[in-house]
């Protein structure tokens, strides 16, 4: 099959183009703007001229039967719509646009043109998150935290943030009849942002801390007198009286470790199979994420942007 990865920054250097090259069946193009940086990745991976394109057109010509996306956020929308009005199946970075209203017509034309459209929400497929699914989840707690890094609320959360609001959705036990979010805006800028989702017998809160003098991410499920513990997706801890370590193996792939590998091989399967996938549930945590960014607005007295 003929697949297009559009956009190679460092995110599709690192985490996509490492295991889209080593799948047998998948012919790879490449398609950037940037002559010097087609020219450098297809030879880092022997790729022949006729698969690297400068231009969109260029790489729809050759009649690719799936593409990824990884070019910057606000370029998006507009190659989303060519793809998906060309009948391509289409994985995309999270998030699918910036501007809800952007989501909801990308959605849509996937739904009307009967075309996958899939967003990039690797945790789900990260084993450490995955296996939470098992352990009781009364109380759920996500962070996601960096040093250094305020910035304008949009960007924040819904380039970053919405990874832990993603997160938070795909764990909670039921239905949330619960939203409350809590942030710190000085000068424009975010520092942290806290959100609260609740519901019957269960709550979930997820915290970013832009400020926070480490990166880190922790994961935490509680329940039933016991907690797993996810240490940046990589170390889980179960707590039962004594705790039990589990470490990722020396050997284990990074792209494995964070369900990068997994949720490529997953679309791919559908796509192989002929098989639509829809990206409803993806457009509800864009709608939550626009919920956190217009209540953080509220608090901070801040114009809608």
């Amino acid at each position: 099959m003929k697949v297009g990865c559009i956009g190679l920054g460092d995110i599709a250097q690192k985490a996509y183009l490492p295991v889209l090259t080593t799948q047998p069946d998948v012919e790879l193009h490449l398609q950037t703007r940037t002559p010097a940086t087609l020219r450098r990745v297809a030879a880092a991976y022997h790729l022949p001229e006729e698969r690297c394109h400068p231009d969109l057109d260029g790489l729809l010509a050759r009649g690719i039967d799936a593409a990824f996306v990884h070019a910057p956020t606000e370029t998006h929308p507009e190659i989303v719509a060519r793809l998906l009005e060309a009948g391509v199946p289409t994985y995309v970075d999270k998030p699918l646009a910036y501007d809800l209203a952007a989501c909801e017509r990308l959605v849509r034309l996937a739904e009307d043109r009967g075309v996958s459209l899939s967003v990039g929400f690797n945790r789900r497929h990260a084993p450490g998150y995955a296996q939470c699914l098992e352990h009781p989840r009364e109380l759920i707690v996500m962070q996601k935290n960096r040093v250094g890094l305020p910035e304008e609320p949009r960007s924040f959360v819904f380039d970053d943030f919405i990874h832990v609001v993603d997160t938070l959705r795909f764990l909670v036990p039921g239905t949330v009849d619960h939203f409350g979010v809590r942030a710190k805006t000085e000068d424009g800028l975010l520092h942290h942002v806290v959100l609260q989702l609740a519901g019957e017998g269960f709550t979930a809160l997820g915290v970013m801390n832009r400020l926070s003098g480490s990166v880190e991410e922790v994961l935490e499920v509680a329940g039933q007198d016991s907690k797993r513990q996810v240490l940046n997706l990589a170390e889980v801890v179960d707590h039962k009286g004594q705790p039990s370590v589990r470490r990722r193996g020396d050997w284990v792939p990074v792209a494995r470790q964070r369900g990068i590998e997994q949720v490529v091989l997953a679309f791919l399967d559908e796509v192989r199979a002929g098989r639509t996938i829809s990206a409803r549930d993806a457009l509800a945590t864009h709608e939550l994420c626009e919920r956190v960014v217009l209540a953080i607005q509220e608090q901070a007295g801040l114009g809608a942007v």
